[in-house]
């Protein structure tokens, strides 16, 4: 069948690769691609969210299988827009509904869902413009650290850490009333702050059914021994060395099964990607964050691991037959460094062109294209994160050396990475530049 991929970052870049693996998938697009995208498809210049241009596609293009990589076209309504259109009603389509979806569109949603299910999480409590004064009250009485958490889509810079009520007081002043995170601070979830290690965990569900797939670490700090601004993700592992076969059944029997017994309690149309931010604390999980498509730059260390034909796992996800899967996780691990343009996660600029991609597959690892377009022959800076390098070894300690060993062939001016991207499982510790 021909295949429509919508998204343009690292993560579409490492789902097409796999797609196009697949026996079952003739043609593949993806929309709208980047320059690495385009080694396994046709690229098209349609953003994710112009549904109108997107059925255009699927119609000129006879697609049979949709799979939305990123957040935002998700929340805004897109598999409603195909279940609501006689013309595309019948596709097969990988991702939930707008009403799902809020799992990730609205911190103050997903809690309510957490809460309803018996879930564990930080406690917390919301506000508003119309209860400012009520959440300068509730910070001032909360024990530090504090969590701030804008409740919409801010590109994964809407959380923060505030060391002093101070800093927290002043930080819900910018985000209510002055708009610090545009609309999606309009309203804001205060939580209390959960000591441990985060990690994260992956699910494909057809809202019954569910299938555990390969873990995830990621690093968004943008400093060396996470230090300095979050980012989008500036590095990941898989596997993660203490998740072991204990915490393993924690984390199903507590926060797996409620939450996808809950969204077939509540008939939430949801058939995809489960994204669980989880926060180890003493050997107990606790959810952070939902997110309704799977991480970027996780997928990128979590799809290389995947042995199964991921066409044929999403088909059987459509057909409600999971259960029927029988999935293969390869042993390997895998390191993933990015590599961001100067400024990031703040001003930056664009344009610069790109040395050593040529050849994005070695022995020894993987190159996906986050933020990079072809211009005039060349391949050139269109991101933040630029270029996500992906190491493979038998161990942690040698995919991240091989992942380190790559960056060195990579050139664009202003290029900066962290140099220590898993350094709490290697051994021994890298020597930070």
């Amino acid at each position: 069948m021909n295949i429509l991929l919508i998204g343009s970052g690292g993560r579409e870049h490492a789902l097409a690769m796999k797609l196009s693996e697949s026996r079952q998938c003739k043609f593949l697009f993806i929309a709208p691609g980047n320059a690495g995208t385009s080694q396994f498809g046709i690229n098209l210049p349609i953003q994710g969210t112009d549904f109108p241009s997107i059925k255009e596609a699927v119609l000129k293009y006879d697609i049979g299988m949709v799979v939305v990589g990123p957040e935002e076209p998700l929340v805004k309504g897109i598999r409603d827009f195909f279940r609501s259109d006689e013309a595309l009603h019948q596709v097969m389509f990988i991702g939930p509904d707008a009403y799902a979806a809020q799992l990730e569109g609205s911190k103050a949603f997903a809690k309510a869902f957490m809460s309803r299910h018996g879930i564990p999480t930080a406690a917390y409590s919301e506000f508003t413009k119309d209860n400012f004064n009520e959440g300068v009250q509730y910070i001032s009485n909360l024990s530090l650290p504090i969590v701030l958490k804008a409740d919409g889509l801010a590109a994964g810079k809407g959380v923060l850490i505030c060391q002093t009520h101070e800093e927290a007081l002043q930080e819900f002043e910018l985000m209510i009333k002055h708009s610090k995170f545009g609309d999606a601070g309009n309203k804001v979830v205060v939580e209390s702050f959960l000591n441990g290690i985060e990690m994260s965990v992956f699910v494909l569900t057809d809202g019954k059914d569910y299938l555990l797939l390969p873990e995830a670490k990621d690093y968004k700090r943008i400093g060396e021994g996470d230090t300095g601004l979050n980012t989008g993700g500036m590095g990941a592992v898989s596997p993660v060395p203490f998740f072991d076969e204990i915490l393993k059944q924690k984390v199903t029997d507590r926060i797996i099964k409620p939450t996808i017994d809950g969204l077939f309690k509540e008939q939430m149309d949801y058939k995809g990607f489960v994204f669980f931010g989880l926060m180890i604390d003493n050997g107990e999980p606790y959810v952070i964050e939902y997110n309704c498509r799977m991480g970027d730059p996780e997928t990128e260390v979590v799809i290389p691991r995947i042995q199964n034909d991921l066409v044929e796992i999403f088909t059987f996800l459509c057909q409600e037959k999971l259960s029927t899967i029988q999935f293969k996780t390869a042993s390997s691990s895998w390191v993933v460094t990015v590599l961001v343009s100067g400024g990031y996660p703040e001003n930056y600029v664009t344009g610069f062109p790109i040395t050593g991609t040529e050849k994005s597959i070695h022995h020894t690892g993987l190159i996906f294209h986050a933020g990079t377009r072809k211009s005039e022959g060349s391949i050139v800076t269109n991101g933040g994160r630029v270029i996500a390098v992906a190491g493979v070894g038998d161990s942690l300690s040698d995919a991240a050396k091989r992942s380190r060993n790559l960056v060195k062939q990579i050139h664009f001016e202003g290029m900066y990475y962290r140099h220590d991207i898993g350094y709490e499982f290697q051994t021994p510790a890298p020597k930070l530049n």
